[in-house]
């Protein structure tokens, strides 16, 4: 169960980068073979790779559960998430400048996890989401504490169609004084979407100016819908 890190050398990431900075997400198409995306879900059976399973309904988050992962890591997710900070890193310092905040983010991501434990922040945050029929997820952040790097990345481990009906993931856009944005993001099995954690710098006729954003997922139909989420910073 691996991934080539060819495949992210491959991608555009100039292209990506424009992407998040007019929308606050861009798609990855085919990040995760297939056969890799049914290892994972498989996963969420067992319990030897997990710290703790939240059952949604109870803390009013929706309906559906997940698994964190304890550490150390499955080696894919392992993989994915320190190759995929290092290539977000340089856009990350961006916004931050834009945005006028002071924090500046390592080039590696064991550098910055180092900040995080200084922080207290000790819990790896990467986690599987299952969902069932009815289930849905309420519009949120995946904030853990002070130390938060602005993006995440979702991977689509189930087919839409085929494994289960409805279940979009759903992204939300807050502007000052204006109504929110919603965006319905077109997800196929082994799909990636790249999105912002909760503010990021949109420019405007004075400069840039901050939005927030929220991310959900839709009431599924039908069936069963997995999804590996990689957050880059722990948690309290």
């Amino acid at each position: 169960m691996s991934m080539s890190p060819s495949r992210l050398d491959a991608l555009d990431w100039a292209s990506l980068q424009q992407q998040l900075d007019q929308d606050g997400c861009a798609i990855i198409r085919s990040l995760l073979a297939a056969q890799t995306c049914d290892r994972l879900s498989d996963l969420y059976s067992q319990t030897e790779p997990f710290r703790s399973q939240v059952i949604m309904a109870r803390h009013g988050f929706g309906r559906g559960e997940y698994k964190y992962f304890r550490y150390p890591l499955p080696t894919p997710v392992e993989r994915l998430r320190t190759a995929m900070y290092s290539r977000l890193v340089p856009l990350a310092n961006q916004w931050f400048e834009r945005m006028s905040l002071p924090t500046r983010f390592p080039p590696s991501h064991s550098e910055f996890l180092q900040q995080c434990h200084a922080a207290g922040q000790l819990r790896p945050t990467p986690l599987l989401l299952q969902y069932g029929p009815q289930d849905y997820n309420c519009l949120h952040q995946d904030l853990y504490g002070e130390r938060v790097f602005p993006l995440q990345v979702a991977i689509l481990l189930s087919e839409p169609g085929q494994d289960f009906t409805g279940g979009e993931f759903v992204l939300t856009e807050q502007r000052p004084r204006m109504q929110s944005r919603p965006q319905v993001i077109d997800l196929k099995k082994g799909d990636a979407v790249i999105f912002a954690v909760n503010q990021r710098p949109v420019k405007g006729l004075r400069g840039d100016y901050r939005v927030t954003l929220r991310h959900g997922v839709s009431r599924l139909h039908s069936g069963n819908r997995h999804t590996l989420g990689i957050i880059f910073h722990d948690a309290l």
